[in-house]
Order: structure tokens, then sequence, then C-alpha cells
């Protein structure tokens, strides 16, 4: 019995299909974990009177029964990252200020209160545009104003910031903010280099080479600010170790 002749090419083809076929693209999220449920306060500390779960989210809110006078975060509890990525989305009032604090210490000083760095946020009516605060490194309770929004800047043992480079500057960044929505935060902090990343758009950018003041481990918390009434959300908080 004859066998049917096939051309090699016929072995070769289906072959030739497969090497072209690209892998599987890893998941966005791969390698994030939750670090809030949506339903409890379970891992987060701070005080009831300001903070709650609402509808999946984490809610700060100051009503003009409950003004305060110094910042007051919620802490979470769940360790003191190093080198990581955070995602978390965040909705915020027109009059709110808060923001996302990393690698800071909770002080003895006032009931939870923080130091250290954090990713601003503020709602449109705060400030008047561009003087806006939103995705600026900020370091609370320390050196102020690390990097303001659309600068990529260098910090030495004077601790004075220098503008290295621009992102596009913070009248051109403010487009990248959804004042009358969601936004996502997304931190990539490694070493001495630390990048806000807001609604895919690199923000700002630190590399702290101010040995006596910067941090390489730390707390994680968000803040409500002092000021009129104000409520910020938060959702979706997912947290990946480098």
């Amino acid at each position: 019995m004859r066998t049917a002749f096939r051309p090699l090419a016929a072995f070769l083809f289906p072959l030739a299909l497969f090497a072209q076929t690209p892998p599987p693209a890893a998941p966005v999220d791969a390698g994030f974990v939750p670090i809030f449920d949506g339903k409890t306060l379970a891992g987060w500390d701070g005080d009831q009177k300001y903070w709650r779960v609402e509808d999946g989210c984490l809610v700060g809110e100051i009503t003009p029964a409950t003004i305060i006078k110094r910042n007051t975060f919620i802490i979470w509890r769940g360790g003191a990252p190093k080198d990581f990525e955070l995602k978390v989305e965040y909705r915020i009032s027109a009059q709110g200020n808060s923001g996302v604090n990393y690698r800071s210490i909770q002080l003895a000083d006032a009931p939870w209160s923080m130091a250290g760095y954090q990713a601003d946020i503020d709602g449109p009516d705060r400030n008047k545009p561009p003087l806006r605060h939103t995705g600026q490194n900020y370091e609370e309770r320390g050196r102020t104003f690390l990097a303001r929004r659309g600068e990529m800047v260098h910090l030495d043992d004077t601790a004075k910031p220098t503008v290295i480079a621009t992102l596009g500057g913070i009248e051109a960044t403010k487009a990248f903010i959804h004042d009358d929505g969601w936004n996502e935060y997304h931190l990539i902090i490694r070493g001495n280099n630390l990048t806000h990343i807001l609604n895919g758009h690199v923000v700002a950018i630190v590399i702290d080479d101010d040995a006596k003041n910067r941090r390489f481990d730390g707390l994680i918390g968000v803040q409500v600010h002092v000021g009129p009434p104000m409520k910020v959300e938060f959702r979706n908080f997912r947290l990946k170790t480098l």
C-alpha cells in the first residue's frame, strides 16, 4: 500500500502558525491583591465619626457637625510595604481635599494623624485652575510640596526640589482629571523613585536622594482634610508588592 506523499510544507505550515501566535497577555491586575473588602472596615483603622462603608466604597465625610481642626486618616493595618504598586479609584466632592498616603508613619500627638508621602487629591472648587493639587506628590507634615503635577523632580540633601523634566506641566495635565466622576490612581513606588499615574497618565515623579528625610517603607492611609464639609469615596484598593 502506497502512502500518499505530503509535501514538507504541509507539516511546517501549522508549526509556522503556532510560532507566530503571541503568548496570552497577562491580566492587567496580575499580582495585585485587594486590601479593602468593599463591605466592612476590616483591616482599616480610623475614627468612624468620619469613615464608613457605603455602596462598596470606603467613604470619608466631614459634615457641618463634625468639622475637624487637624487632618485625620484611616490607616490600613495590613503592613508597611516598601516597594509596591497601588491602584485605587476615588471620587471627591467639589470642595473636598484628600490624599493617599504611603511610606508614612502614624504620629503620636493626635489620633489617626500621619506624616509621609501623599498622592494628593482635591475637588474642582478647592483651588482655581491651574493651582489644583490633584496628582502631585505632597509630604504630609514634612517637606510639603515635592513635585507638582506635571513635574519630574530630584531631591538632594538640601531637601529642595529641583525640576529635571516636564511631564506636560500643571496646566496641560489638569485635562486628565475627571471632575464629575471616578478617577484612578496607580502608584509605582520602588527604591527612591516615586511615580504617580492618574487615569493612565504619568503626572508626577520624585527621585528622592534626600537621605535625611526620605523613607523606604511605611503605612498606607487615606485622608479627610481640614476645611469645609466634604466627601471622598474610595473603591477597588489593590496592592502588589515588588
